[in-house]
C-alpha cells in the first residue's frame, strides 16, 4: 500500500498562502490513491515556481529549460511508455516560452499529465503580465488573455480540464481521472498568487468557481465544450470540460509494439542490409 510519506520531499521554499501548496497535496493524494509507487512516475518541470513542486515530491525526476517541459516528457513516454508522466509548469513557461510544445503535444496526443499552474502572471520574476494576465492584472496591462481550454479544444485536445487549487478535493479526482485517461490530458489549476496578483485571489475565485460535474454537463461534446471554455468573469467552470477517445501518439509509434525499447531484444543482423548499402 502506497502512503503519504513515500512522497515526502525537500523543504518548501514557497510563500506562505501560495496556490502551489494545494496543488502539491493534491498531486501526491491523487499518486497515493491510485496506488502508483514513486519509482513509476517521472515529473519533468520548467522554470519558475510551479517547476518547484518536483523537488517537493519524491519520484524521478528532470528539470529542463524554461519552455521546454513537453518535448522532454514525451521523449520519455516514447522511450519507456510504462512511466506515468507528469509535466508541469506555469502559465508563462507552458504558454509563452513553451507555447509552441504546447500546441504540437496536445495535437500529437501524447500519454502524458499536463498540470498548469495558473496564477496569472510570472511570480518568480516579480509579477510581470503573463499569455493568460486579466486586463489590468498588472501594471503594465496585458493584450487578450489567452484562452489555453479553448486552443486545446480546437487542437482536438483528448481530455481538457480546469481546477482550482483552493478545492483540493476536487483537483485530487481530476488528477486521478487524468493520468488514467489514455492522451494528452490538460488540467489547467487556478493557483492564486498572494503577492503579485492581487486581483485573481482565493476570494474572487470562490465567487465564480462553480463544479460542472453538479451541473449535469456531458464532456463529449466538443462544440458545446468549445463555448463552455468562454465562461469567464462572474461564471468560471471547474472539472473535465472535453474528453474524447483517440490513438496516442505513442500507439501509433512502430518502434513501440514491441514495448519498452529496453525490454526488446536487440538484432544486430536487422541492420547489416542498411551497412551494405554504404559500402
Amino acid at each position: 500500500m502506497v502512503k503519504m510519506a513515500e512522497y515526502a520531499g525537500m523543504s518548501i521554499a514557497w510563500c506562505p498562502g501560495c496556490g502551489n501548496f494545494g496543488i502539491l497535496t493534491a498531486v501526491k493524494r491523487a499518486l497515493v490513491e491510485l496506488e502508483i509507487e514513486p519509482y513509476r512516475v517521472l515529473m519533468v518541470s520548467g522554470i519558475g515556481q510551479a517547476g518547484k513542486l518536483p523537488h517537493y515530491t519524491r519520484c524521478n525526476l528532470l528539470n529542463m529549460l524554461h519552455g521546454r517541459t513537453l518535448p522532454a516528457a514525451a521523449g520519455a513516454k516514447m522511450a519507456n511508455p510504462e512511466l506515468v508522466v507528469l509535466a508541469v509548469g506555469g502559465d508563462g513557461d507552458g504558454y509563452g516560452e513553451g507555447g509552441n510544445h504546447f500546441l504540437h503535444s496536445v495535437r500529437r496526443n501524447h500519454d502524458i499529465t499536463y498540470l498548469v499552474h495558473n496564477n496569472q502572471v510570472y511570480g518568480l520574476t516579480k509579477g510581470q503580465a503573463s499569455p493568460t494576465s486579466d486586463l489590468g492584472t498588472t501594471p503594465g496591462g496585458a493584450s487578450i488573455p489567452l484562452n489555453p481550454l479553448a486552443l486545446a479544444i480546437a487542437l482536438e485536445g483528448s481530455f481538457v480540464a480546469r481546477g482550482f487549487a483552493g478545492d483540493v478535493e476536487h483537483l485530487v479526482g481530476l488528477i486521478k481521472r487524468a493520468i488514467q485517461h489514455r492522451g494528452f490530458a490538460l488540467i489547467d489549476v487556478l493557483q492564486p498568487c498572494v503577492v503579485f496578483n492581487h486581483k485573481n485571489t482565493y476570494a474572487w475565485y470562490r465567487e465564480r468557481v462553480y463544479k460542472l460535474d453538479e451541473s449535469g454537463y456531458e464532456p463529449g461534446d466538443r462544440l458545446a465544450a468549445f463555448k463552455k471554455a468562454q465562461e469567464w468573469g462572474d461564471r468560471i467552470p471547474i472539472g473535465v470540460v472535453y474528453e474524447s477517445e483517440r490513438p496516442t501518439f505513442e500507439e501509433q509509434f512502430p518502434a513501440l509494439r514491441g514495448g519498452p525499447l529496453v525490454r526488446q531484444r536487440i538484432d544486430p543482423g536487422q541492420v547489416e542490409g542498411l551497412l551494405r548499402d554504404f559500402l
